[in-house]
C-alpha cells in the first residue's frame, strides 16, 4: 500500500512535468528570455508570466497551509525556510547561475526543454551542469571550496528568536497575510500591462508553471506525502523516502548523474529525477505533434565553449544556491524564504550584467 503510494507520487510528478514542458515550449516560457527582453528590448512579457508564476504558486502555498491541505513548515528540500539564513551563499550562487544561464541560452528548465525540442547543444549543457551538480551533492567539493565561507556568513535566525527565514516569521505579521499580499502584489503588476493581459501564451505559462509549483508541494506535504514519510521512517527505507517538495531542476541534475552511474539502483528514481525527465518527455512529444522538432548543434568552438563554462557555472551556482529560476524564485519565494528572494534577486543582477557585458563586447568587435 505504502509503496503504491510512492509510484502515485513519482508518476503525478512525472505527468506534472510533462505538462509543465509542453507548456513550457508552447508558450516559450524562459526566465533567462524575461530578463533578457527586458534588458535588451524593454519587453516585460515573459518577466511578468514568471512573475505571474511566482504569484500562483505563492497563493497556493498560503491556500494549502491555511486550509491544513499540506504541511510545509521548515523540514523541506532544500530547506528554504530554515532559520540559518546563508545569505553570502544565496547572492554568490544566485550571481554564478545568473551568469550561467545566459551563457547557456537558458535555465535548468529551459535546457531540458530544449533537449525535447531536439536542441544538442541544450543536451550538452545537462551532461556538463549534472556532473557539477553530482560533485557539489556527492563529494567533498562543495565543502571544501565553500563549506568554511559558507559557515562563516550564516546567521542564526533562532537565536534572535525567529522560527523561520520566512518573511512572515521574521515580521511578525504571518506567512498567510504576507503571501497573500505578495501575491496580490505579483499578480496587479503582472496584469497591469495592456500588452500582457492580451498574451494568451504568456498568461498560460505563468499559470501553469505556478500550479505545477502546488502540485508539487501537494503531493508531497499532504496526507499521501506524509502517509509515506511515516512508512519510511518505519520500514528504514530512506532511498525511497519522498521528502516535502515541489520542483527544481539543478539538484535533480545531479541525483540523475549519480543514477547514470548505478542505474540498476531504482531506489534512486526520485522526485526530483521524475521531474526532470517528465518535462523533457513533455515538450518532445509537444514538439514532434507540432512539427517543431528541430536538431541544433553548436555553430563554432566559441559557441561550445560559452555554452560549457555557462554549465559549470550553473550545476555549481544552482547547488550553491540551492535551487534555480524555478526552483529558489519560483517553488522558494512560494514558501516567502528571504534567501530564495535574494537568490532571485542575484540570478537576475548576474544575467543582466553578462547580457550588458556581451553587448559591450560586441560593439567594441564590431568598432
Amino acid at each position: 500500500m505504502e509503496f503504491t503510494i510512492h509510484l502515485q507520487i513519482l508518476g503525478i510528478i512525472f505527468v506534472t512535468g510533462m505538462i509543465m514542458g509542453a507548456v513550457a515550449n508552447k508558450t516559450n516560457f524562459c526566465t533567462m528570455g524575461a530578463v533578457s527582453d527586458w534588458v535588451n528590448m524593454g519587453d516585460t512579457g515573459r518577466l511578468r508570466a514568471w512573475l505571474l508564476a511566482i504569484a500562483v504558486a505563492t497563493l497556493g502555498v498560503v491556500v494549502l497551509e491555511a486550509s491544513g491541505k499540506a504541511v510545509i513548515g521548515t523540514s523541506t528540500f532544500p530547506p528554504y525556510r530554515t532559520p540559518n539564513l546563508a545569505w553570502l551563499r544565496y547572492v554568490m550562487g544566485g550571481l554564478m547561475f545568473g551568469i550561467g544561464m545566459t551563457l547557456a541560452s537558458g535555465c535548468g528548465n529551459k535546457t531540458l526543454v530544449r533537449i525535447g525540442g531536439g536542441n544538442l547543444k541544450s543536451l550538452v549543457v545537462l551532461a556538463i551542469a549534472s556532473a557539477c551538480a553530482y560533485a557539489m551533492l556527492w563529494t567533498d567539493f562543495y565543502d571544501t571550496v565553500f563549506g568554511k565561507l559558507v559557515s562563516a556568513t550564516t546567521i542564526n535566525l533562532a537565536a534572535a528568536g525567529k522560527a523561520s527565514q520566512a518573511m512572515g516569521d521574521l515580521s511578525g505579521l504571518g506567512n498567510t497575510s504576507v503571501g497573500l499580499v505578495l501575491a496580490l502584489a505579483l499578480f496587479g503588476f503582472a496584469f497591469s500591462s495592456r500588452d500582457f493581459r492580451g498574451s494568451f501564451d504568456h498568461i498560460l505559462g505563468g499559470v501553469v508553471i505556478g500550479i505545477a509549483v502546488i502540485v508539487g508541494w501537494y503531493v508531497t506535504g499532504s496526507s499521501m506525502g506524509v502517509a509515506w514519510k511515516e512508512f519510511a521512517d518505519f520500514a528504514d527505507v530512506k532511498p525511497l523516502r519522498v521528502e516535502t517538495q515541489s520542483f527544481t531542476f539543478i539538484s535533480p541534475m545531479g541525483d540523475l548523474a549519480r543514477y547514470v552511474m548505478n542505474p540498476a539502483d531504482t531506489s534512486l528514481i526520485n522526485f526530483g529525477i521524475m521531474a526532470l525527465v517528465g518535462v523533457i518527455v513533455g515538450s518532445f512529444l509537444y514538439a514532434v505533434i507540432t512539427r517543431n522538432f528541430r536538431v541544433e548543434w553548436f555553430v563554432n568552438r566559441g559557441d561550445f565553449l560559452n555554452h560549457a563554462v555557462g554549465a559549470v557555472l550553473m550545476g555549481i551556482g544552482g547547488v550553491l544556491s540551492m535551487g534555480c529560476t524555478v526552483g529558489q524564485a519560483i517553488t522558494g519565494v512560494s514558501t516567502l524564504a528571504l534567501g530564495s528572494v535574494l537568490t532571485l534577486v542575484s540570478i537576475v543582477a548576474g544575467a543582466a550584467g553578462m547580457m550588458k557585458y556581451q553587448y559591450w563586447r560586441m560593439m567594441q568587435e564590431a568598432g
